[in-house]
């Protein structure tokens, strides 16, 4: 028995080995094809959206697996070769001074960059354009656009860059999206076509590339005019909005985000199940198996979400934790005192000073909105209630008629919760944070003002890698198949019954420092979920705030490299099919439609608290729409 240990450990350690002089030999590779000797290489589990994979010298590329499968070998290679040539050939100012307002139109003139980067650079190399177009493929599938059967189930910004990677660098576009290339190819016009050929032969230049870039905007329809694409090259290509209130003449501000990375329950009546309900538990060997998510089209993005591949078909994938004795569940007011409080959210708000004001005004309409359709119904021709007085006159005329009441109806947003559900990981350190923890906070005051019950929690965890619950299963043996290794830590900043008011220094504790650490979503989100469901009131909103996949390094090191992952998109399909809960998400540069049925995605945490405001807007709306035809029906 103690040679086979040994054996085992021998093998670990030479594996472990290997996967380090692949990551030196990767780093080594990236600085030299991207002429940055200085950048400073992060290795993190879970998609990596391309927004946050550079940020100045800083480049993540993905974990590989332990034992370094030729398919982990392409991704890594594949990733670190699109971020060498995006440090050489890319110009961050130029591409932030010509980048649309428009959120839609951002991500797709992102993409058509990081193309440009891309078929410029690996024109010379053959190895590095094979490595690329792996990548590619392996994008297209799992997401899910090669199986996609009509136009709008693929984004725009993939089918636009889809076809611009053809025209710049020649080759078909791959076998598994040639289909969709031509649907995408037949719908766009004669300028969208002509402008794809500017794009091919200005690939060097990447202002002029720019230009070429934004007439194929226009041409589809994500920006506005001509003008759009005629104004000065100073950065000033689009008129402020009436929400900025800039003065005339006068280029409204783009602030750049701060992209740091940081080292017993059965099935009840909303048909969870019990391995999922449980969440997490030791001795949780035999759960049933979830289903998988649907392939339902996100509303922005509109592409089909990705399924989970991996079916729990052994016990040792079905998602448990080691350990639950170290978990933690605790208010924000308990983690620190109320002295450290104040001054946090005295950071928050001088932090804040020029945003509190545009997601200010926007909460203002939102919160007229909400009011305009709360108008008071009355019931008439009641046997009792109000007496109602304007209808005296008839007894007056005829004493034998009965006196007639009146009876006030209460309005559906009176019995209405929602739950605002934020990601605290490392990778929100920063601009991503302060800006959710003051849109969580004008979110409550406004809702309130409108008698809508809100509860603001956090996610992360209470270690960097492990803390207690490693520390116990290396104590026991280490035994195979431990399931989540890590503390968690679940923050209640506001409970639906607290005010606002008593509330309000709560949401500074995010800026605290060492606070935010990794993120384990699935669990959340059935955290949030049950206390929801403990809510008397009968509509229920649950909306989450993310930068990222789940990401816990101690958990994914001993497990599959999808564990935390497939435990997430089995949470989120049995919560939107088989829950009264309506569960929306905002992804803050992470493509969170792949997850969420309802879902959208944002490149910069400035537009969070717009973003916000009008998912609100359409859910309430949406519910007024419904009653409305159930009134005419």
């Amino acid at each position: 028995m103690r040679d086979r240990k040994d054996t085992t450990q021998s093998a670990r350690l030479a594996a472990a080995e290997r996967a380090d002089v692949f990551k030196r030999a990767t780093v080594g590779a990236l600085r030299a094809l991207g002429g940055r000797a200085t950048a400073e290489v992060t290795f993190q589990t879970g998609p990596i959206p391309p927004a946050a994979a550079v940020s100045g010298d800083h480049v993540r590329l993905p974990q590989p697996a332990l034992q370094l499968a030729e398919a982990d070998i392409r991704r890594v290679r594949g990733a670190a070769d699109a971020v060498a040539l995006q440090l050489r050939h890319h110009d961050v100012t130029i591409h932030n001074a010509t980048r649309p307002e428009q959120a839609d139109a951002r991500l797709a003139y992102d993409a058509l960059e990081q193309a440009r980067v891309e078929s410029f650079g690996a024109r010379h190399m053959a190895g590095v354009a094979a490595n690329l177009r792996n990548q590619a493929e392996r994008d297209y599938h799992d997401r899910g656009y090669d199986r996609a059967q009509a136009r709008d189930q693929i984004p725009v910004q993939v089918a636009l860059s889809l076809l611009a990677r053809e025209r710049m660098t020649g080759e078909p576009v791959p076998e598994s999206m040639r289909a969709m290339a031509e649907q995408w190819r037949a719908h766009l016009g004669p300028s969208a076509l002509r402008a794809l050929d500017d794009m091919a032969a200005h690939q060097d230049d990447q202002m002029a590339f720019s230009r070429a870039a934004k007439r194929l905007l226009v041409a589809c329809e994500l920006i506005e005019g001509e003008a759009e694409i005629e104004e000065d090259e100073d950065g000033d290509d689009s008129a402020p909005s009436d929400e900025t209130e800039e003065e005339p003449g006068e280029a409204p501000e783009k602030p750049q985000p701060q992209d740091e990375d940081a080292s017993g329950q059965q099935e009840d009546e909303t048909g969870l199940q019990p391995q999922l309900a449980q969440g997490a538990g030791a001795g949780d060997d035999n759960p049933d198996e979830s289903e998988p998510g649907g392939t339902a089209g996100s509303e922005e993005a509109g592409g089909p979400r990705g399924t989970d591949d991996q079916e729990a078909t052994d016990p040792a994938s079905l998602y448990h934790a080691f350990t639950t004795a170290f978990d933690e569940e605790i208010a924000a007011e308990d983690l620190c005192d109320a002295d450290e409080l104040a001054r946090l959210r005295q950071q928050l708000d001088h932090q804040l000073l020029s945003l509190q004001g545009v997601v200010s005004r926007l909460a203002n309409r939102l919160q007229r909105r909400l009011l305009a359709q709360q108008t008071r119904a009355w019931e008439f021709d009641l046997e009792e209630g109000i007496l109602d007085a304007g209808r005296l006159s008839r007894v007056v005329v005829n004493p034998t008629l009965s006196l007639s009441y009146k009876h006030e109806r209460d309005t559906d947003f009176r019995d209405t919760v929602v739950t605002l559900l934020i990601d605290n990981s490392g990778s929100m350190r920063g601009r991503p944070i302060s800006v959710a923890a003051m849109c969580g906070d004008i979110l409550a005051r406004t809702l309130e003002r409108c008698a809508v019950k809100v509860e603001v929690l956090g996610f992360t965890t209470r270690a960097w890698k492990g803390g207690q619950s490693r520390e116990r299963w290396v104590a026991q043996g280490k035994p195979a198949n431990p399931g989540r290794l890590n503390d968690l830590r679940h923050i209640i900043y506001k409970s639906a019954d607290m005010p606002w008011r008593r509330a309000r220094k709560n949401l500074g504790l995010m800026l605290r420092e060492g606070l935010l650490k990794e993120n384990i979503d699935g669990e959340a989100l059935l955290w949030a979920w049950r206390r929801l469901q403990g809510r008397p009131e009968s509509r229920k909103i649950l909306m989450v705030i993310s930068d990222g996949a789940p990401v816990d390094d101690s958990t994914l090191s001993v497990n599959a490299g999808s564990y935390l992952e497939t435990h997430l998109r089995q949470v989120i399909a049995q919560i939107e099919n088989r829950s009264g809960v309506e569960l929306v998400a905002i992804g803050i540069g992470h493509d969170v439609t792949r997850y969420y049925r309802r879902a959208v995605t944002i490149s910069d945490a400035e537009e969070l608290g717009g973003t916000m405001m009008q998912k609100l807007s359409e859910l309430f709306d949406e519910k007024v729409a419904v009653a409305g035809r159930r009134r005419i029906a």
